[in-house]
Protein backbone atom coordinates (compact mmCIF):
# COMPACT_ATOMS: atom_id res chain seq x y z
CA UNK A 1 0.00 0.00 0.00
CA UNK A 2 1.69 3.14 -0.94
CA UNK A 3 1.01 6.40 0.91
CA UNK A 4 1.12 8.75 -2.28
CA UNK A 5 -2.49 7.86 -3.57
CA UNK A 6 -4.88 10.52 -2.89
CA UNK A 7 -8.07 9.89 -1.23
CA UNK A 8 -11.31 9.89 -2.99
CA UNK A 9 -13.41 12.88 -2.30
CA UNK A 10 -17.55 13.03 -3.08
CA UNK A 11 -16.73 16.77 -3.63
CA UNK A 12 -18.41 17.94 -7.26
CA UNK A 13 -16.08 19.76 -9.45
CA UNK A 14 -17.94 22.74 -9.52
CA UNK A 15 -18.07 25.70 -12.02
CA UNK A 16 -16.31 24.12 -14.85
CA UNK A 17 -16.06 25.60 -18.53
CA UNK A 18 -15.06 24.18 -21.47
CA UNK A 19 -14.21 25.72 -24.59
CA UNK A 20 -17.11 24.88 -27.61
CA UNK A 21 -15.99 21.59 -28.93
CA UNK A 22 -19.03 21.68 -31.91
CA UNK A 23 -20.49 25.12 -33.39
CA UNK A 24 -24.13 25.30 -33.75
CA UNK A 25 -25.23 24.54 -37.66
CA UNK A 26 -22.09 21.94 -38.27
CA UNK A 27 -22.10 18.18 -38.52
CA UNK A 28 -19.27 15.73 -37.62
CA UNK A 29 -19.19 12.70 -40.07
CA UNK A 30 -21.17 9.61 -38.66
CA UNK A 31 -21.07 6.58 -40.50
CA UNK A 32 -24.68 6.20 -41.21
CA UNK A 33 -24.88 5.89 -45.11
CA UNK A 34 -25.91 9.61 -45.67
CA UNK A 35 -23.73 12.55 -47.47
CA UNK A 36 -22.61 15.46 -45.60
CA UNK A 37 -25.08 17.73 -48.02
CA UNK A 38 -28.00 15.70 -46.94
CA UNK A 39 -27.05 15.57 -43.26
CA UNK A 40 -26.51 19.47 -43.24
CA UNK A 41 -29.31 20.06 -45.19
CA UNK A 42 -31.58 17.89 -42.64
CA UNK A 43 -30.30 19.24 -39.27
CA UNK A 44 -30.53 22.73 -40.46
CA UNK A 45 -34.68 21.62 -41.59
CA UNK A 46 -34.94 19.74 -38.13
CA UNK A 47 -33.62 22.36 -36.15
CA UNK A 48 -36.42 24.64 -37.92
CA UNK A 49 -39.19 22.57 -36.92
CA UNK A 50 -37.78 21.59 -33.57
CA UNK A 51 -37.64 25.37 -33.11
CA UNK A 52 -41.37 25.88 -34.10
CA UNK A 53 -42.48 22.44 -32.13
CA UNK A 54 -40.56 23.90 -28.58
CA UNK A 55 -42.21 27.29 -29.48
CA UNK A 56 -45.62 25.07 -29.34
CA UNK A 57 -45.19 23.08 -26.76
CA UNK A 58 -44.73 26.65 -24.58
CA UNK A 59 -48.08 27.71 -26.37
CA UNK A 60 -50.22 24.59 -25.37
CA UNK A 61 -48.85 24.93 -21.39
CA UNK A 62 -49.41 28.29 -21.23
CA UNK A 63 -53.13 28.12 -22.68
CA UNK A 64 -53.77 24.83 -20.83
CA UNK A 65 -52.95 27.09 -17.54
CA UNK A 66 -54.96 29.75 -18.76
CA UNK A 67 -57.82 28.32 -20.20
CA UNK A 68 -61.23 29.57 -19.29
CA UNK A 69 -65.13 29.69 -19.74
CA UNK A 70 -67.74 26.89 -20.25
CA UNK A 71 -65.24 24.39 -21.64
CA UNK A 72 -62.96 24.73 -19.87
CA UNK A 73 -62.28 21.52 -18.23
CA UNK A 74 -62.37 19.66 -21.37
CA UNK A 75 -59.54 21.99 -23.03
CA UNK A 76 -57.37 22.16 -20.17
CA UNK A 77 -57.23 18.43 -20.62
CA UNK A 78 -56.57 18.47 -24.27
CA UNK A 79 -54.23 20.83 -24.44
CA UNK A 80 -52.17 19.30 -21.75
CA UNK A 81 -52.45 16.30 -23.89
CA UNK A 82 -51.35 17.93 -26.91
CA UNK A 83 -48.34 19.08 -24.79
CA UNK A 84 -47.19 16.35 -24.14
CA UNK A 85 -46.72 14.95 -27.23
CA UNK A 86 -45.56 18.05 -29.05
CA UNK A 87 -42.55 17.10 -25.99
CA UNK A 88 -42.40 13.80 -27.11
CA UNK A 89 -42.19 14.84 -30.70
CA UNK A 90 -39.48 17.86 -29.66
CA UNK A 91 -37.20 15.36 -27.40
CA UNK A 92 -37.15 12.75 -30.68
CA UNK A 93 -36.17 15.69 -33.05
CA UNK A 94 -32.97 16.74 -31.28
CA UNK A 95 -32.21 12.99 -31.30
CA UNK A 96 -32.41 12.83 -35.14
CA UNK A 97 -30.43 16.42 -35.29
CA UNK A 98 -27.40 14.48 -33.14
CA UNK A 99 -28.17 11.09 -34.97
CA UNK A 100 -27.17 13.20 -38.21
CA UNK A 101 -23.74 14.45 -36.59
CA UNK A 102 -25.61 18.23 -35.86
CA UNK A 103 -26.20 20.52 -33.05
CA UNK A 104 -29.61 20.42 -31.38
CA UNK A 105 -30.84 23.53 -30.61
CA UNK A 106 -31.76 23.88 -27.11
CA UNK A 107 -31.41 26.74 -25.46
CA UNK A 108 -34.96 28.65 -25.38
CA UNK A 109 -33.16 32.15 -26.37
CA UNK A 110 -31.49 30.53 -29.56
CA UNK A 111 -35.59 28.70 -29.90
CA UNK A 112 -36.73 32.41 -29.93
CA UNK A 113 -34.06 33.71 -32.79
CA UNK A 114 -34.87 30.57 -35.02
CA UNK A 115 -38.63 30.33 -34.56
CA UNK A 116 -41.13 31.74 -37.43
CA UNK A 117 -44.27 31.31 -35.07
CA UNK A 118 -45.14 34.64 -33.31
CA UNK A 119 -44.65 35.81 -29.84
CA UNK A 120 -48.06 35.74 -28.22
CA UNK A 121 -49.29 38.53 -25.83
CA UNK A 122 -47.92 38.03 -22.26
CA UNK A 123 -51.15 38.41 -20.81
CA UNK A 124 -55.06 36.01 -21.70
CA UNK A 125 -56.44 35.88 -24.44
CA UNK A 126 -60.19 35.07 -25.07
CA UNK A 127 -60.39 30.96 -25.83
CA UNK A 128 -61.06 31.27 -29.33
CA UNK A 129 -58.03 33.46 -30.00
CA UNK A 130 -55.69 30.97 -28.09
CA UNK A 131 -57.16 28.16 -30.16
CA UNK A 132 -56.55 29.65 -33.38
CA UNK A 133 -53.06 30.70 -32.36
CA UNK A 134 -52.37 27.36 -31.54
CA UNK A 135 -53.76 26.29 -35.16
CA UNK A 136 -51.91 29.32 -37.01
CA UNK A 137 -48.68 27.48 -35.04
CA UNK A 138 -49.36 24.09 -35.84
CA UNK A 139 -49.96 25.37 -39.66
CA UNK A 140 -46.31 26.87 -39.90
CA UNK A 141 -44.90 23.98 -38.63
CA UNK A 142 -47.20 21.45 -41.01
CA UNK A 143 -46.18 23.72 -44.04
CA UNK A 144 -42.12 23.91 -43.14
CA UNK A 145 -42.59 19.90 -42.34
CA UNK A 146 -44.24 19.27 -45.60
CA UNK A 147 -41.34 20.86 -47.51
CA UNK A 148 -38.32 19.29 -45.53
CA UNK A 149 -40.14 15.74 -46.15
CA UNK A 150 -40.37 16.51 -49.62
CA UNK A 151 -36.68 17.28 -49.59
CA UNK A 152 -34.74 15.01 -47.80
CA UNK A 153 -36.62 12.30 -49.92
CA UNK A 154 -34.64 13.24 -52.84
CA UNK A 155 -31.60 13.25 -50.18
CA UNK A 156 -31.74 10.03 -49.41
CA UNK A 157 -32.45 10.89 -45.77
CA UNK A 158 -35.08 8.15 -45.24
CA UNK A 159 -35.12 8.62 -41.49
CA UNK A 160 -35.77 12.08 -41.56
CA UNK A 161 -38.50 11.71 -43.71
CA UNK A 162 -40.37 9.12 -42.11
CA UNK A 163 -39.54 11.19 -38.59
CA UNK A 164 -41.64 14.37 -40.15
CA UNK A 165 -44.42 12.30 -42.24
CA UNK A 166 -44.85 9.75 -39.21
CA UNK A 167 -44.35 12.34 -36.27
CA UNK A 168 -44.19 15.60 -36.92
CA UNK A 169 -47.42 15.99 -39.59
CA UNK A 170 -49.26 13.14 -38.81
CA UNK A 171 -49.31 14.25 -35.03
CA UNK A 172 -49.67 17.84 -35.94
CA UNK A 173 -52.58 16.81 -37.96
CA UNK A 174 -54.57 15.36 -35.68
CA UNK A 175 -53.78 17.72 -33.08
CA UNK A 176 -55.27 20.75 -35.39
CA UNK A 177 -58.24 18.97 -36.01
CA UNK A 178 -59.12 18.44 -32.47
CA UNK A 179 -58.83 22.37 -32.14
CA UNK A 180 -60.27 23.37 -34.88
CA UNK A 181 -63.43 21.46 -34.16
CA UNK A 182 -63.82 23.50 -31.24
CA UNK A 183 -63.93 26.87 -33.47
CA UNK A 184 -67.12 25.59 -34.97
CA UNK A 185 -70.05 27.61 -33.93
CA UNK A 186 -72.70 25.36 -33.35
CA UNK A 187 -76.51 26.08 -33.31
CA UNK A 188 -78.17 25.89 -29.64
CA UNK A 189 -80.51 22.75 -29.66
CA UNK A 190 -83.99 23.93 -28.32
CA UNK A 191 -86.59 21.76 -26.94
Amino acid sequence: MTTDAKPLSSQPWLHQKSEVIQEFGTVKQFPIGLSFEARMYSCQRLNRVLADTQILYGLYKKHHWLMRGATFYQLHLVLDKHAGEQLDIVDTLAERVQTLGGVAVGDQRHVAEITAIPRPPNGVEEVPAMLSRLLEAHETILTDAHDAAARTVELGDDGTNDLLVSQVIRTGELQAWFLAEHLVDTPLVRT
